[in-house]
């Protein structure tokens, strides 16, 4: 097998959209895979639906929501990620004080000084603790009492810095928007990181190593927003990796992905995912990455709509073959699954709200 070929399959493999593999529960998938990019909630959960069987989005929410297995947060290149509950606090430790360190000058920027950040997270903390998980906007009323403007993006970056700091973090969802809660009320600490420093640098570069199949340094720059000479000395520490075998992994398998998925962002380069001719069907600009049609990890396509049960609208790219039987199978398959996923689901009532 050509050694692009097969790295494109064991990739596949790892972040569980290929090969056959699929998880059974949300934790599981998550432990797999570590991190699923969450910026875009819903996108989110489908990029759990397209590795977890039978998965319904009652199903995410249970998770988020009232399991607390999965908690959403700022962590790898500061953006927000879906992670497992067992590693937010190990990983904030590590990246909580490189992004308040970027982001004490866009505070600065926007003319919030240090008297008035501490003032703000005091606030915030009194709210969250008196009056229960309360939305962004809620949060935001509460500061102008400070002087903070409601409009504009003072209040998020205020937001956003009491939560690097280990103060809140997301909580349970509530019609549709996030809410934040106290980090020590929703996941109690249970004693001592069992990650830290170096430790920390060292484990993130074994997950991510686990989770995306054959890949480098640079690869682990790119995703975790770490220093290169950082990433470069961690890799170093895992060790060398054996090569695995794909010859056996079974080809054919066609997945929905999207937006925004881990396994479009994981890596500096995407030659091994996306043809050249249509990176930018993909990837447009602006930040944006597409929801892509995935044959065994190779992009042939992008797709949109699907949300709340209404039919995924599928666009091969632009001058290619047009999809041969199986192809067009799976892609039936995976529409069918995304219309189950949502319809499959009730609403959830959280207690305490």
């Amino acid at each position: 097998m050509e050694r692009r070929t097969a790295d494109r399959l064991l990739r596949a493999r790892a972040q569980a959209i290929g090969g056959r593999v699929r998880e059974t529960t949300v934790a599981a998938a998550l432990d797999r895979v570590l991190a699923v990019q969450a910026q875009d909630l819903a996108a989110a959960a489908l990029g759990l639906r397209a590795r977890v069987t039978g998965l319904t989005a009652d199903d995410v929410r249970q998770a988020t929501d009232i399991e607390r297995t999965a908690v959403r947060g700022w962590f790898m290149r500061g953006t927000l990620q879906l992670v497992p509950a067992a590693d937010a606090r190990w990983l904030l430790g590590l990246f909580g004080p490189l992004h308040l360190a970027l982001g004490a000058r866009r505070l600065r920027e926007l003319g919030l000084d240090e008297a008035l950040c501490e003032r703000a997270s005091k606030l915030i903390v009194k709210a969250v603790d008196g009056e229960g998980p309360l939305s962004r906007a809620e949060l935001t009323e509460r500061l102008t009492t400070l002087g903070v403007e409601p409009k504009g993006q003072s209040a998020f970056h205020l937001i956003r810095r009491t939560a690097l700091s280990g103060l809140i973090c997301h909580g349970p969802q509530r019609a549709g928007e996030a809410t934040f809660v106290l980090l020590d009320d929703w996941l109690p600490g249970t004693g001592p990181l069992p990650f830290a420093g170096a430790a920390a640098e060292t484990e993130l570069a074994r997950r991510y190593r686990v989770a995306h199949g054959p890949s480098d340094a640079m690869d682990f720059a790119h995703w975790s927003g770490l220093r290169t000479g950082v990433c470069k000395k961690a890799w170093e520490a895992v060790g060398e990796a054996p090569r695995e075998d794909a010859e056996d992994i079974p080809e054919g398998d066609v997945r929905l992905l999207p937006a925004y998925d881990n396994y479009l962002l994981g890596y500096r380069h995407r030659e091994l995912s996306v043809p050249v001719a249509h990176e930018r069907r993909v990837r447009p600009g602006g930040g944006v990455i597409r929801p892509t049609v995935m044959v065994d990890g190779w992009a042939v396509g992008t797709w949109s709509g699907g949300r709340r049960g209404s039919e995924p609208v599928v666009e091969p790219f632009p001058g290619a073959e047009p999809f041969e039987a199986r192809v067009a199978a799976g892609i039936s398959r995976e529409s069918a699954d995304i219309a189950r996923f949502y319809n499959a689901s009730h609403t959830l009532s959280t207690p305490g709200l």
